[in-house]
């Protein structure tokens, strides 16, 4: 039997593309009645060997085992994240760039963060360009720091877009940001010829529009894919334990197993290495501060549900 690639799902059929055929034409398959016995779904980015029926349609008979899994957007075997923040128009949420790396260490998958609209700082008045500038220069060397590699990106003249196109090659990759950020316009300019929905910024209410409504993978020209998908709108911390939050602040584990109590939290025990690491300035106060809010809201949403 054939093995192939789920690239789209939608109204209950999965479009397998064969393997070795990248962009080729893909299979309108139904899922075997087995898989919903087990409680299991196939998903976008799963692996799959499926037959062809008489009809011409096919049938998913099995799902190879996953790399990683995303909860929302529901996709497997996302190798790379790009977090795609603007410097303008919005302005980046630090708390939200923090909340989605915590859910991509949780998934295990790599995450380079993208930094859209740097072209709009010129438009700006020179002063708070010049804040903005600064802020942007100290944000990078702390996540860069960190460990995640950061790329800077303009619509205008294309700048970083080549850097973004080789950081993709050969991955099954997944775009994720709020909304107004310039996903759209970014996932344009990695697939010429594809022209994905695009909408200008609400300027009264400070977003912008959803524009995608179903998870699809879309063939690069350098290789591999990327998912166009409908994004991480509604981030919660259902699917992650309070225990295993810390781990997910990549700076946190070169201290943590310091800490005098197994299991610490970082929180109130006494004889914790990664509070001293904030007090020693090695962690930055915005990601501590980030790591006590998230954990009062697991905290809490353990509480309601």
């Amino acid at each position: 039997m054939p093995k192939g690639l789920i690239v789209k799902a939608l109204s209950g059929y999965y479009y397998v593309e064969e393997e070795g055929k990248r962009g080729g034409k893909s299979v309108q398959c139904r899922a075997r009645g087995i898989f919903k016995k087990k409680g299991v779904s196939p998903l976008v980015g799963d692996r799959v060997v499926y037959s062809i029926t008489e009809n011409g349609e096919g049938v998913v008979n099995e799902i190879e085992p996953r790399e990683s899994e995303l909860i929302r957007p529901p996709i497997a075997n996302v190798s790379l994240a790009g977090l795609v923040f603007s410097v303008t128009e919005p302005e980046l949420n630090m708390q939200l760039l923090d909340k989605f790396l915590v859910h991509i260490e949780h998934a295990e998958v790599e995450a380079v963060i993208l930094l859209t609209k740097w072209d709009l700082l010129d438009r700006l008045p020179e002063e708070e360009s010049a804040r903005l500038g600064r802020r942007m220069e100290e944000l990078i060397a702390l996540y860069r720091r960190i460990g995640y590699e950061v790329i800077a990106t303009s619509a205008k003249g294309g700048f970083g877009y080549q850097g973004v196109a080789d950081r993709l090659a050969d991955q099954i990759s997944v775009f994720a940001g709020q909304s107004g950020v310039g996903k759209s316009s970014l996932l344009n300019a990695m697939l010429p010829g594809v022209s994905l929905e695009t909408n200008q910024i609400s300027q009264r209410l400070g977003r912008g529009k959803h524009t995608t409504r179903h998870v699809e993978l879309l063939p690069l020209p350098q290789g591999g894919y990327i998912a166009d998908t409908p994004g991480f709108s509604q981030l919660d911390f259902l699917e992650l334990g309070v225990e295993q939050l810390g781990w997910c602040f990549r700076e946190f584990r070169s201290y943590s197993g310091d800490c005098k109590f197994r299991g610490c939290t970082h929180i109130h025990e006494p004889g914790c290495r990664v509070k001293e690491a904030v007090q020693e300035g090695l962690i930055a106060d915005s990601r501590y501060e980030h790591y006590l809010l998230f954990f009062d809201e697991m905290k809490d949403k353990r509480r309601r549900y």
